[in-house]
């Protein structure tokens, strides 16, 4: 089994990513941990390659992440399942506020080591503009049509903890 989570940040990519990792039993590649280094230091881009590129040479893997960089048309290709969390903006801006004290001072444990927790004003505008752009909101709908059989598309906890709840 081959599962790729995208969406919006704060939608909760990393956490659907983990349960359905442990439901399967396989393993999962939490993106925003390629990306980092500690301090929030960016990673070379072809380190970052070389890593997913490895990862996913594994029978079975759940990737959590957009970052179309990091080889998304062929996650997208060789994945069974494709979910993408397309949450209101606002529940996202909640949920980062939330995560963001439950985590403060320390790293979260699908963040690379060293990041501690951080909000700031430009995360902030990510997530309620610039990470939503048409651009971004076409990009996802056209993946839901490209890959129109392995795609879920849920917009709010309810739909993802109904999907949870299926596997069972």
């Amino acid at each position: 089994m081959k599962i790729a989570v995208l969406g919006y940040s704060g939608a909760g990519k990393s956490t659907l990513a983990g349960i359905l990792a442990q439901h399967y039993d396989i393993p999962v590649l939490h993106l925003d941990t390629v990306a980092f280094k500690p301090g929030w230091q960016n990673r070379d881009k072809e380190e970052r390659k070389e890593i997913v590129s490895n990862f996913m040479k594994n029978e079975s893997w759940v990737i959590d992440g957009n970052y179309k960089i990091l080889f998304r048309a062929d996650r997208l290709e060789r994945a069974d399942k494709i979910i993408i969390l397309s949450f209101n903006r606002f529940f996202c801006l909640k949920s980062v506020f939330k995560r963001y004290f439950m985590y403060k001072g320390k790293t979260r444990p699908d963040m690379a080591d060293g990041c501690d927790e951080k909000i700031d004003l430009e995360f902030i505008l990510w997530i309620l503009y610039r990470g939503r752009t048409r651009k971004i909101r076409k990009d996802y709908k056209n993946i839901c049509n490209q890959y129109k059989s392995k795609t879920l598309w849920l917009t709010n906890r309810k739909q993802v903890n109904d999907y949870i709840n299926s596997l069972k």
